[in-house]
């Protein structure tokens, strides 16, 4: 008997296994449920989709034959659309959780990105930025702690506070960082060279060889 080769694992979006992870418990969903949930925990470390963005990978699953929906018929209420994971969409997103390579975080740190180009603006107003991300990092941080304290109160989100634990931690230490990032911006701004030292019209910056041979020098001292 010739077995059958394993089934080719959808090509989904990011957002898509989400849901479909989200999907793979007993209950129906609605968008609204959906985001809600996302809000409660999968924000603090998989980013926010709109509810544009959360139907729309819906309305694929479905013609993918991954999800099934129906529209509630509620007297008095709003009629909702419910969402119910299929057979087919349970094995692909069993296989992906267990078999898919993970792919490598994402950071995209807009404060950072602006410490790095730090020669466009000046020390005060990098420390105003600062602040702000210290503000958001501080906020996130009372959230997952409150979300994660709440995610006790039923054994089925013991998975779920585990993840809520680690987002409580990362911004604290986010905080951490951001203070630090603050005292050494004097520091940047002492030893930055100044636009006329040594005749510079221009903002100063190593020219590409330069570079190079910095690079070499660090992989001979890897080695």
């Amino acid at each position: 008997m010739v077995e059958s080769d394993p089934p080719e694992k959808p090509n989904l979006a990011a957002t898509s296994w989400a849901l479909l992870g989200m999907l793979s418990y007993e209950y129906e969903l609605s968008g609204y449920d959906i985001r809600k949930w996302i809000e409660w925990s999968m924000r603090f470390f998989y980013g926010s989709p709109a509810y544009s963005q959360i139907y729309s990978e819906l309305k694929k699953l479905e013609q993918l034959g991954l999800v099934t929906s129906r529209v509630e018929n509620s007297a008095g209420t709003r009629n909702r659309r419910l969402y119910r994971i299929t057979g087919e969409g349970l094995d692909a997103v069993t296989r992906w959780a267990n078999d898919s390579p993970l792919d490598p975080p994402v950071l995209k740190h807009s404060a950072l990105l602006r410490v790095t180009l730090g020669h466009l603006t000046d020390p005060a107003r990098l420390k105003e930025i600062l602040q702000e991300h210290l503000a958001y990092a501080d906020e996130m941080h009372r959230n997952a702690a409150k979300d994660a304290k709440w995610a006790g109160a039923d054994p089925s989100w013991a998975y779920a506070r585990v993840a809520l634990n680690w987002a409580e931690r990362y911004y604290a230490n986010e905080r951490e960082l951001t203070l630090k990032m603050i005292k050494e911006l004097d520091e940047a701004e002492a030893e930055f060279p100044r636009v006329g030292d040594g005749g510079r019209t221009k903002v100063p910056w190593p020219a590409p060889d330069y570079w190079y041979e910095i690079e070499k020098k660090a992989d001979a001292d890897d080695a």
